[in-house]
């Protein structure tokens, strides 16, 4: 067994390596970008090394310079995670080549599988069913264009080096067709350096479920069941389950034997994931090979009691599986939410910035520790005060629960969410928790059109509608009356002007159309911790133990458990209580009688007037200006192209006009709001 490995890679995966080599007592040694200084992988490694400045083609891209960090560190194989160089042929060879070991498949499996168009080409070879398409390199947009009228619109155009959404387009039409490809074009140099792009059909209503695999050097090969991967938004994977709602055991058997043979075909020795699309017959067709750890391993680990890194690491150490087909468990159910730097209520663009609050659902569950399973596990790479960077993807961390069943996990998962603490960077915890809460996810009827079918037009607030509106206005009761019995208590305060208890209050909350809503409650205190309180006739008992100032809190309402976050002064309106729970969020001003009837007088202030300019929705790299001052522009055409956490971002006109002056200059780093050019 190897006494030190690297890891080059960051974040999340990077932490999740280091998990596993300190319960097989190897010691590790991290890389890092000048981006990455004061980043959680590098604390948890044994050493760490600095590669470059922060863009990853200079730093976590640049293989001569991870290869000489091994050689110079003595470590004796290298794990690639996920992304960056993990399906790399001409790194694995290199890394095999300076004699030490690739965690991973060998280079000659990466070239056969790796290769999106080559994997094709295989397995239409090994008889296996392939989606219609153009499986060689595209020369240009018109040739793009031609491709796809002959093979029929909708088309995917595609990276042959793609993995993670990026370099992925789907086109209806011509124009989609020429601009998709120069877009998918660009992100796969710039994400993989790798600029080669092919077209296939675009299979309407499919689902996405993949098949884990792992063979080591002695020819032998095994499935780990399937991943149902459909709940994705612009081809990024936003929920992952398993084992899958949809498929029978005969299809999953079926799926995993193909699998199996054609991992075989390649000498496979690794883990990997063969995806399929699968028809609502359940007839499937292979779509690609990942010859690499997946971001939702955690799923698959959950259900069969297995750790993959730690059996990465041995198959590359020489060893045998431990374990035969037969022996392969499917026990439980698990859902994995991934949880990213992205608003869900600005068309989720990139949220960077620092993480001024950052507490995760107590956990039961932990990498690397397969003993410990029916819980909640956390798999992230930052901590609270931690940096998220604009150079690298948006994941946070991984939400991952296992339960009885798929409803245990589904209830598992949205308390999870509850006490999920993220604040300074916005996060698609509301989103996530109005996908768990839908009747078409809760019922398993889904494909992967499944977001833009139902949020197709954007996410919005009263996408995630409350089961009991009530509560959450009864809690921000219960919460005041905490604070208001702490204020009564404090020594000193003058006669005749100190903090009253009292029972009776009006919470007032900004409703949908941006109108105060009161409603009167009543608040009666039973014991230091429980209060009863009376919202339109309805009554909930509150118990809870909470540390006023902690944003989450946990307790009973009415006997049942409950999860919540409460916090003051983070709102519009620094007296108010913001209260957030199962995506749901209100700001309620707790005032008493008398303070409700004067706060109806009060002036409505309308906001500002942006439309004449167009803002940055996030922080970024300014690509591309695409007009000019005098320009006549139509509504939908392109103004300007943002680069930020690896995705070009480009922003269209919303309404007709004429550019007046351009306040921004193409290479500049823009923040949010800032002003990239004026209207007339």
């Amino acid at each position: 067994m190897f006494k030190k490995i690297l890891i080059a890679n960051r974040g999340e995966i990077a932490c999740r390596v280091i998990a596993t080599a300190k319960k097989m007592g190897i010691a590790t040694v991290a890389v890092y970008s000048e981006a990455d200084k004061e980043a959680r992988h590098v604390a948890l490694a044994d050493e760490a090394v600095l590669l470059g400045p922060a863009p990853s083609r200079e730093s976590y891209l640049v293989a001569d310079k991870i290869i000489a960090t091994a050689k110079a560190t003595g470590a004796e194989a290298i794990h690639p995670g996920y992304g960056f160089l993990s399906e790399n042929e001409a790194f694995a060879k290199r890394v095999e080549d300076e004699g030490m070991a690739f965690i991973g498949p060998r280079h000659f499996s990466i070239a056969a599988m790796g290769d999106k168009i080559a994997s094709k080409k295989l397995a239409n070879e090994a008889k296996v069913n392939t989606i219609p398409g153009y499986n060689d390199a595209i020369s240009g947009p018109e040739q793009a264009v031609e491709i796809a009228k002959g093979i029929g619109y909708p088309v995917m155009i595609k990276a042959s080096a793609g993995g993670g959404g990026k370099g992925l387009r789907v086109a209806f039409n011509d124009k989609e067709a020429f601009e998709g490809f120069a877009s998918c074009q660009n992100e796969a140099r710039n994400s993989f350096g790798d600029d080669r792009v092919f077209i296939e059909k675009f299979v309407e209503e499919p689902r996405h479920i993949e098949i884990q695999v792992l063979g080591d050097s002695h020819g032998n090969v095994i499935y780990l069941n399937e991943r149902e991967c459909s709940i994705q938004r612009r081809h990024q994977k936003v929920i992952e389950e398993a084992p899958s709602p949809f498929i029978s055991d005969e299809t999953r058997k079926a799926m995993g034997e193909q699998a199996v043979a054609l991992a075989k075909a390649v000498k496979y020795q690794s883990a990997g994931t063969v995806e399929f699309v699968v028809g609502k017959d359940q007839s499937f067709y292979f779509l690609e090979m990942n010859t690499r750890l997946q971001v939702e391993h955690p799923v698959t680990e959950c259900i069969t009691g297995l750790d993959l890194v730690e059996l990465m690491i041995r198959v590359a150490a020489g060893e045998k599986l431990p374990l035969t087909q037969a022996e392969v468990k499917r026990d439980g159910w698990a859902i994995e939410c991934r949880i990213n730097a992205e608003d869900p209520f600005r068309n989720f663009l990139p949220s960077t910035g620092r993480l001024v609050r950052f507490q995760t659902p107590p956990e039961t569950m932990f990498q690397s520790n397969t003993d410990k399973l029916f819980g909640v596990r956390v798999d992230t790479g930052v901590t609270d005060g931690g940096e998220i960077p604009m150079f690298y993807d948006s994941m946070i961390a991984k939400l991952i629960v296992h339960g009885r069943d798929r409803n245990d996990a589904i209830a598992k998962m949205r308390e999870a969410l509850n006490g999920f603490v993220i604040r300074g960077i916005s996060s698609n915890i509301p989103f996530q928790a109005a996908l768990l809460a839908h009747p078409k996810f809760v019922s398993g009827d889904f494909n992967t059109g499944f977001i833009a079918e139902n949020y197709g037009k954007g996410f919005f607030a009263e996408d995630v509608p409350h089961s009991d509106p009530a509560f959450l206005v009864a809690l921000a009761a219960f919460q005041n009356r905490r604070y208001r019995q702490r204020a009564s208590g404090i020594t000193g305060q003058m006669e005749g002007h100190g903090a009253k208890l009292g029972e009776d209050f009006v919470v007032v909350v900004l409703d949908k159309a941006g109108q105060h809503v009161h409603y009167p409650v009543q608040v009666t205190e039973l014991d230091a911790l429980t209060s009863t309180v009376n919202v339109d006739g309805k009554g909930y008992q509150f118990s809870s133990g909470a540390r006023l100032g902690a944003i989450r809190i946990e307790g009973l309402v009415n006997g049942a458990a409950f999860t919540a976050q409460v916090e003051r002064g983070s709102g519009k309106n620094p007296l108010a209580l913001r209260v957030s729970h199962n995506g749901t969020q209100i700001e309620a001003l707790v005032l008493s009688p008398r303070s409700a009837e004067l706060h109806k007088l009060m002036p409505y202030k309308a906001p500002p007037d942006l439309s004449k300019f167009l803002l940055s929705p996030m922080p970024g790299l300014l690509v591309d200006v695409a007009v000019q001052p005098g320009q006549t522009v139509q509504a939908g055409e392109k103004l300007a192209v943002i680069e930020a956490m690896k995705m070009e971002n480009i922003l269209f006109a919303t309404q007709d006009g004429v550019v007046g002056k351009i306040a921004a200059t193409k290479g500049e780093s823009l923040a949010v709001d800032q002003i990239i050019l004026e209207f007339v």
